[in-house]
């Protein structure tokens, strides 16, 4: 795994050296905004980018060379896909139960709240200072 911080490191040439210039294959981004002409930038022939969230609710840039030139695929996505499809959603949860079961799935708590904590919590998980999931107990 590579970290880019994108203030400090230009992300299209970071990308590059860690893939001896081929590209990523695929791109994950929450936030969205004038970043993503740089992901699709990145992005290897065939590579696919996957919009899955809004932080920045602005327009995105495409810049239509790259889009062309590597045969791109740009996609949305929404929980939604998953949780309203009964097939879908039975074969996320077998594959999450199955992963926390055998120990492939390890997920990383950052914090945990007792429950007459809750208001905190929320305050904690707003602050985007968090690294793994908060847990509030019951």
């Amino acid at each position: 795994m590579h970290v880019i911080a994108t203030a400090e490191e230009d992300l299209v040439a970071a990308v590059a050296r860690i893939t001896d210039g081929k590209g990523a294959r695929m791109a994950f981004d929450p936030v969205g905004g004038p970043e993503v002409g740089n992901i699709l930038r990145s992005l290897s022939y065939l590579g696919i980018f996957f919009q899955y969230g809004a932080l920045e609710t602005s327009g995105i840039s495409v810049p239509v060379m790259e889009l062309l030139g590597k045969d791109l695929t740009l996609r949305g996505y929404q929980l939604f896909e998953v949780t309203q499809d009964e097939a879908r959603l039975n074969r996320a949860k077998a594959f999450i139960t199955d992963g926390l079961e055998n120990g492939s799935l390890r997920p990383i708590v950052g914090k945990v709240f007792k429950f007459d904590e809750i208001v905190e919590a929320h305050r904690y998980m707003e602050s985007n200072n968090q690294v793994g999931k908060i847990v509030v107990e019951l």
